[in-house]
């Protein structure tokens, strides 16, 4: 089953459940404890609970639809060096931290790092931004676990992280500054639920950038090429913390463009995870601060 928070073309806000034909409308106002999707992801039953929620009638059509990110108070983080591919990357963009990568690679615990809070995340078709002061900034798709407070994966849907690699290469103490800004994730288009056993190897992650109407990169990866297990992801995430709303985690990227390549602005980037959909972004760059 997917679920997904959609805007109809009258401009009201649903949550749905959503198939390849169409949407069911979750009737969200028979109880004062289930509000969000949020509140439907939390429960003990996620798949029956919004069975029992969807509106009696045909599906409405996806024409015209549009949808948001998933997201409504959990916060987002986010797992690094989790393929290697990302390992390789890492070190060739830090000569000071080449060192950190490589050993975090094989230790038993990962590298976990916060991500966004709920307004940093846009939704699917809007724009991610590249900082005005990254001259090297690139998206990362990523495979998404969806965690309720118990940090139990509870679905799955797809991240961009985006990533300005020159500020993390100059000094791995600037991370946050790297990943952590304005309109610097985007997740959706739905949420995937965990409720049947899912097989890495043929879950395919597929990024395609195009400039100008034309592709200018296109990588693609799957899920058993992840050097992590998902499970340990969350539990490393839960350790001496606590998510009472649960939380988005992002587990690593496999797909690292060249060195020599970066966003400009106006592309358009495309990610697309088998079983959950595509998830796709335009990219705005500035050559000066935002106002506040």
């Amino acid at each position: 089953m997917k679920l997904g928070k959609i805007q109809t073309p009258d401009g009201q806000t649903h949550v749905a459940i959503v198939s390849d034909t169409g949407a069911k409308l979750l009737q969200m106002n028979q109880s004062e404890e289930v509000s969000t999707l949020a509140d439907i992801l939390n429960s003990p039953n996620p798949a029956q609970l919004a069975e029992s929620l969807a509106e009696s009638g045909d599906e409405i059509s996806l024409e015209g639809v549009r949808f948001l990110a998933p997201v409504d108070n959990q916060e987002t983080w986010a797992a690094g060096v989790t393929y290697k591919r990302s390992q390789v990357a890492r070190m060739e963009e830090s000569e000071t931290g080449a060192s950190h990568y490589d050993r975090v690679y094989d230790a038993d615990r990962p590298e976990l790092f916060f991500k966004a809070t709920p307004n940093r995340i846009v939704s699917p078709g809007e724009a991610v931004r590249v900082r005005y002061d990254s001259n090297w900034s690139v998206p990362e798709p990523e495979f998404t676990l969806v965690l309720n407070p118990q940090l139990k994966i509870v679905g799955y849907t797809i991240g961009n992280d985006m990533s300005a690699r020159d500020i993390e290469g100059e000094n791995p103490l600037y991370l946050p500054q790297a990943k952590v800004y304005r309109q610097c994730c985007s997740l959706g288009p739905v949420v995937r639920l965990a409720d049947s056993e899912l097989d890495l190897k043929s879950t395919t992650v597929e990024l395609i950038i195009r400039r100008g109407g034309e592709s200018v990169f296109k990588g693609e990866t799957d899920l058993g090429q992840l050097h992590r297990k998902l499970d340990e992801l969350a539990d490393w995430l839960g350790r001496e913390d606590d998510f009472p709303n649960g939380a988005f985690l992002l587990t690593g990227t496999g797909i690292v463009p060249d060195d020599n390549f970066t966003l400009e602005d106006g592309d358009e980037i495309s990610i697309s995870i088998a079983g959950i959909g595509s998830l796709e972004n335009s990219v705005v760059k500035s050559d000066r601060p935002a106002a506040h």
